[in-house]
């Protein structure tokens, strides 16, 4: 069985042209192949990032706007957000990628560690839906939101509580956006990926751990940042305009509901 992911698929279609879009934490792995995908299928893109030699570089590839953030700062989230909204004259998807993935038996984890996951995977994205709603509102022309959960926040994870639960939070905030903002004419769904070959697992993953991971997919594979790419572009097309409140599973069968 061949431990090598897909390689990244690339699209002539133009089902996204015009599109106004930001993603968050888009600079590197399942972001940056986010921001790629939608560029492929032609739409303006904005990418919000703390790196900002890698958040430059894909800005430099694609021909997008990158703006350095801090999204564990509600504040800089929330000013660097309007200036990604601004440098494209509006919004009309926003991606809520950032994410950050820790450790920790649930007997050891501290009160400390398990607010820095959730100011990255949750209040984060409780700001930016905030400020990119406002501005979709205020345009009248409704939206898309797309939220990136894990299937660690439907199955748990052991070692995972903070980020299980941090993700659990994602799909209950997904559920109550879809909720409060369809007469606005906005949608929410999550993405629940499983393992997906990324670099921020890189350090802690052995070739080892990815043949036994692999064994748990019917289709005898890793998710490659690729696949998800794929189901975030359908979200935020016309395609998905009559899907809300949706935790859509992309694990290769691992979770199957």
């Amino acid at each position: 069985m061949s431990l090598r992911p897909v390689t990244d698929r690339r699209t002539t279609s133009s089902r996204l042209a015009g599109t106004r879009i930001v993603v968050t934490g888009g600079a590197r792995g399942i972001g940056a192949s986010i921001a790629r995908r939608c560029a492929a299928e032609g739409a303006e893109i904005s990418v919000l990032d703390r790196l900002a030699e890698q958040g430059s570089a894909l800005a430099g590839e694609l021909g997008c706007h990158f703006v350095p953030a801090d999204l564990s700062d509600p504040s800089n989230t929330t000013d660097a957000l309007g200036r990604a909204i601004e440098a494209l004259d509006g919004i009309d998807v926003l991606v809520n990628n950032a994410g950050i993935l820790r450790f920790g038996s649930l007997l050891d984890i501290t009160v400390d560690e398990w607010d820095t996951v959730f100011a990255i995977n949750t209040t984060a994205m409780l700001v930016t839906t905030q400020v990119a709603a406002r501005s979709m509102i205020a345009a009248g022309t409704g939206g898309k939101i797309v939220n990136l959960a894990s299937m660690a926040g439907k199955t748990g994870g052991a070692g995972q509580a903070h980020y299980a639960a941090s993700k659990a939070a994602v799909i209950a905030l997904t559920r109550v956006t879809a909720l409060e903002l369809g007469a606005s004419g906005i949608t929410a769904n999550c993405i629940c990926p499983g393992y997906v070959l990324t670099d921020m697992g890189a350090a802690t993953r052995t070739e080892a751990d990815v043949t036994e991971w692999s064994s748990y997919s019917p289709l005898g594979r890793l998710a490659d940042p690729a696949d998800v790419a794929g189901v975030a572009a359908f979200l935020a097309s016309a395609d998905a305009d009559y899907m809300t409140g949706q935790a859509v599973n992309v694990t290769g069968g691992m979770v199957m509901h």
